[in-house]
């Protein structure tokens, strides 16, 4: 059986999809990033293996996320692609009729305009936190409340408080301010979930027109106190679908166009990649004012590849020769310190 993986490596979280030709999902995994893509990755290729079908075999894998280039070499992408390209596509596959869609991850959220199933217009929100999945966790933590049942106590409260959303420390204080008055928790809750929309469509959504139906993915999308914001911000005339999927549309909109993609031959490293040693390193460039910081990926001591030069001038080959120059500086000066 032929076989497709997407990987969608988020600041947050990280995404893996195993799907068939068909776009039939074998596996799929959602994990925390913490901080550690490379690690993230091996444990998402440890389950994907664990869950292989028998007879199946990996012809095709693509990437996406704000990490998507390191997990593309890491992994051996046969193809590497923006987050609007790949939830959009999961999308229209889920539902090809979609006009728009709403994003929400842990650091930032996505408006995709689709018209006649191309991507017509998009926006992102990479700045504020208020209006993305960590802010709702971090008023779970001062609430006391599981975030898992966030959604479900908000669909409680008879009534909601306003809450301001447009900065997170606003928010913050507001909410302390609402405690004090005395409000309950799930009104509270409400309140926060309707500041988090009304802030994501103040931020992304002024001066477009959004048609539906509008498919709404991303980890908050489990939120169903989210969900009804959204349905009670337009009051109830637009059609707004939540796929099951929602959690990992990336990794599969990425498996989907390593599919169409088509390599002759996978980039994909086998799974035997979690058993190699892999580190981050970077340093600033200072030769211009341009300041670039240039971040390169060593496994087993070799240099595979970089990001961040924005004049060209670092490659593999020029940083090793960098690195190899200053460890010989830090020896010259040991021996220089000893003989004196």
């Amino acid at each position: 059986m032929e076989l497709y993986l997407g990987v969608d490596v988020g600041s947050v979280t990280t995404k893996l999809v195993l799907m068939d030709k068909k776009k039939k999902i074998w596996a799929s995994c959602y994990l925390k990033t913490s901080g550690d893509p490379v690690l993230a990755l091996k444990e998402g290729l440890t389950y994907i293996e664990d869950h292989l079908p028998r007879g199946g075999e990996i012809v095709g894998v693509g990437t996406t996320g704000s990490a998507r280039h390191l997990a593309g070499v890491v992994v051996g992408a046969d193809i590497v692609k923006n987050e609007i390209t790949a939830h959009a596509v999961a999308a229209i596959t889920r539902v090809p009729e979609v006009r728009t869609v709403f994003e929400i991850g842990g650091q930032d959220s996505k408006l995709i305009l689709i018209r006649e199933g191309v991507v017509e217009d998009f926006a992102m929100n990479t700045i504020c936190a208020a209006g993305t999945g960590s802010f709702l966790e971090h008023q779970a933590v001062r609430l006391n409340v599981p975030i898992e049942e966030f959604g479900k106590l908000a669909l409680q409260a008879e009534q909601s408080v306003r809450i301001a959303g447009r900065c997170t420390v606003f928010a913050e204080s507001d909410m302390i301010h609402k405690q004090q008055l005395g409000f309950a928790k799930p009104e509270i809750i409400k309140g926060l979930c309707e500041s988090l929309v009304r802030n994501f469509m103040n931020n992304l959504a002024t001066g477009k027109t959004i048609e539906d139906p509008i498919v709404f993915q991303g980890g908050v999308a489990a939120n169903q106190g989210i969900v009804q914001a959204f349905r009670d911000f337009f009051q109830g005339k637009k059609k707004i679908v939540v796929p099951p999927e929602h959690g990992v549309m990336g990794a599969w909109g990425a498996a989907i166009l390593a599919m169409e993609y088509a390599p002759q031959e996978t980039a994909f490293q086998g799974f035997e990649v979690v058993n190699r040693v892999f580190e981050n390193r970077s340093f600033t460039c200072g030769d211009c004012p341009n300041g670039c910081e240039v971040v390169f990926l060593k496994e087993e001591g070799v240099i595979k590849a970089l990001w961040g030069s924005r004049c060209g001038k670092w490659t593999p080959e020029t940083v090793g020769q960098k690195f190899a120059e200053s460890k010989l500086e830090e020896k010259t000066d040991q021996r220089e310190l000893s003989v004196s």
